[in-house]
């Protein structure tokens, strides 16, 4: 049957649409609003011209601004495939003319469409699942943020007092209780030890004598006060207030990804699998949008998530394996991670990760090759709709017999 395939390179305010034959000649060209009665509009016309042709939309975004769009497609039954930018620029080199204008982009969209077999249909997720990618993108975002802001403290407190610095870690929220309060040397020295701890303990710090006793020692190789001291102070206090500030934003949204994640029907499954956290679990569901459904096999997951190298082999050179180009980082980041620390947990895991070693694999190797078992696991168990059981190596199981 003849198609028509369209690209749509999206906007904030604006998106535009190209659509091209199967012979590639372009059929419509037009920038439209970001407005459902414009969409519709463009999507109604597109339709006119198909003229009893299949339509295929293609675009390089499946949520923020084309948002809107994708749900009128979806609901209007339009097929439609995710092209992801990356690619769309690294095809831009094989056309015709230079500089990015939204035309162009959306005939390179268009083509790679027409002629691409390996682009993923955008599905509609459920509910949940589309909640889910709301909350953890979130939180990433937050813990972006307070990547950021905890280098700004260190920073500041290094060029004041360098001895403190090293003694503090300031991800955890007893160090920045004590910034809070102190920030000098001369002032730990004159609060010592015991005050120090009592301080803390008020404000209900774990550790408060560890950390007091780290603070004064600190103190004790430094009586020198530098230039801008105070102003120094000043900052420190208000930028460690800062990241404290977004730890709170990180637990709240902890608590309501948690809520949602508990809610799902897969939940129960996807966090018996050790390692997986209701964080991790979440992206999971967030990256496959709440079901396996779109995956034939577990090889098809295992390749999606970036855990399943890629061939480079050419000429008499074969065996040669490489990291795929395009693949989900989120859903990478949930495998690997969780394997890294089943590794700890899991005498399973721990296993296979012995074993893969012992082949003479280095360290990320090894977890790599684990994340890809975990692939193969986790489908088994949605499949059969299970939770993971962990199994002792048989000489544990024969140690508790006695």
């Amino acid at each position: 049957m003849s198609r028509i395939w369209v690209g749509i390179d999206s906007g904030k305010g604006h998106h535009h649409g190209l659509a091209l034959d199967a012979g590639g000649k372009t059929l419509l060209s037009r920038r439209v609003a970001n407005d459902e009665p414009e969409l519709l509009k463009q999507m109604g016309d597109v339709l006119a011209l198909a003229d009893c042709r299949k339509v295929t939309w293609a675009i390089d975004m499946t949520g923020g601004e084309p948002a809107l769009l994708l749900a009128l497609l979806i609901n209007h039954g339009q097929e439609v495939l995710y092209i992801p930018g990356r690619l769309v620029n690294r095809a831009s080199d094989g056309y015709r003319g230079e500089g990015k204008i939204d035309a162009r982009d959306a005939y390179v969209i268009a083509d790679q469409a027409r002629m691409r077999r390996d682009l993923r249909p955008v599905c509609p997720g459920d509910e949940s699942a589309i909640e889910l990618k709301l909350l953890t993108g979130r939180r990433t975002d937050l813990v972006e943020d307070r990547t950021r802001v905890v280098n700004r403290p260190r920073g500041t407190l290094l060029s004041m007092f360098p001895a403190l610095e090293r003694a503090l870690d300031m991800t955890n929220t007893g160090p920045l209780k004590l910034l809070t309060g102190c920030q000098a040397p001369a002032w730990i020295s004159r609060a010592g030890t015991a005050r120090l701890m009592k301080w803390l303990a008020n404000r209900k710090v774990r550790n408060a004598r560890s950390l007091a006793e780290a603070a004064v020692e600190a103190a004790e190789r430094q009586h020198t006060a530098v230039p801008g001291e105070k102003t120094i102070a000043k900052l420190v206090h208000t930028l460690a207030e800062e990241v404290m500030a977004l730890n709170e934003q990180i637990s709240e949204m902890d608590k309501l990804i948690e809520g949602r994640f508990r809610e799902h029907e897969l939940a129960d499954i996807v966090q018996s699998v050790p390692g997986v956290g209701t964080v991790l679990g979440a992206e999971f569901l967030a990256a496959v949008g709440g079901s396996l459904e779109e995956f034939d096999s577990p090889d098809a997951l295992a390749a999606f998530a970036g855990v399943a190298p890629a061939p480079r082999d050419s000429g008499k050179v074969s065996g040669n394996l490489h990291r795929p180009v395009s693949y989900h980082r989120r859903l990478q980041r949930v495998f690997y991670t969780s394997a890294l620390i089943s590794v700890r947990f899991d005498p399973n895991s721990r296993k296979f990760y012995d074993r893969k070693r012992a082949e003479g694999k280095k360290h990320v190797q090894a977890v790599l090759a684990l994340a890809r078992r975990r692939v193969n696991v986790l489908w088994a168990l949605i499949r059969d709709r299970r939770c993971y059981e962990v199994t002792l190596p048989a000489t544990t199981a024969a140690g508790q017999q006695h």
